[in-house]
């Protein structure tokens, strides 16, 4: 594995976390608390996995990849980079706020912030394959 390859592999943990948060809501819904309990328990390690390669990525290359699309997709890419970007930032204290509540067995309390702790996490979760796709797939800066 080389540097080149942490942008697809930082798009498929954040597609895993998307996954498995689903997974995790379903679950929930269902009643079956064990399973919803290790589905989302598993989101945020992979999300931590995440983090840990991204940061590693970005302190190796400092690499800002440029975008290379034009016209209306350009202001499309760049809303949702920013709000990801922002969203990214917030989305880490309220994880660990939601997380150690549920572990804590404040149930109450958890499904209070987990209320807006879900949505913002799948959109970060959801968004960061988005950025991938834009960047690497679907409009790639010319070389």
């Amino acid at each position: 594995m080389t540097l080149h390859d942490f942008p697809a592999l930082n798009a498929s943990l954040n597609g895993t976390a998307t996954v498995l948060l689903t997974a995790g809501f379903i679950l929930i819904r269902r009643k079956k608390v064990a399973a919803h309990r290790a589905a989302m328990l598993a989101a945020f390690t992979v999300s931590v996995a995440f983090l840990a390669c991204y940061l590693a990525y970005h302190l190796q290359t400092g690499a800002r990849t440029p975008f290379g699309g034009t016209g209306f997709i350009r202001g499309v890419y760049f809303a949702m980079l920013i709000s990801h970007i922002l969203l990214a930032v917030a989305i880490v204290p309220l994880i660990l706020t939601t997380l150690t509540l549920a572990l804590r067995g404040r149930f109450d309390r958890h499904r209070q912030w987990a209320r807006w702790t879900f949505p913002l996490w799948y959109y970060v979760s959801v968004t960061g394959v988005l950025v991938y796709l834009f960047l690497y797939q679907w409009w790639p800066a010319a070389a």
